[in-house]
């Protein structure tokens, strides 16, 4: 069965960094694009970043947020400098299995960014 694990989330202070972890079981990172989304209170759920052969973000963490891959550990992460309140939200991991197209979401992890 697929998983995707998140961890990593919490309090920061505007300014700090946090960096969020999915740990995928049932599939192989490297032959899913990944991607991670958020959902702030009251708002549409948004595309954060996306990582496959190239990296994809939103405009609105551009500079700020970075994807990655560690294949070995079957792990994606969303490495979040210069954090704002605006970024608070759930954030959600994804899979889509390039081949099949099938589609996983992680449980949700909160990020609160206090001003």
């Amino acid at each position: 069965q697929v998983q995707l694990v998140e961890s990593g989330g919490g309090l920061v202070q505007a300014g700090g960094s946090l960096r969020l972890s999915c740990a995928a079981s049932g599939i192989s990172i490297s032959t899913n694009v990944m991607g991670w989304y958020r959902q702030a209170p009251g708002k549409q759920r948004e595309l954060v970043a996306t990582i496959s052969g190239s990296t994809n973000y939103a405009d609105s963490v551009k500079g700020r947020f970075r994807i990655s891959r560690d294949n070995a550990k079957n792990t994606v992460y969303l490495q979040m400098n210069s954090l704002k309140p605006e970024d608070t939200a759930v954030y959600y991991c994804n899979a889509v299995q390039i081949v099949t197209r099938l589609n996983y979401w992680g449980q949700g992890t909160q990020v609160t960014v206090s001003s």
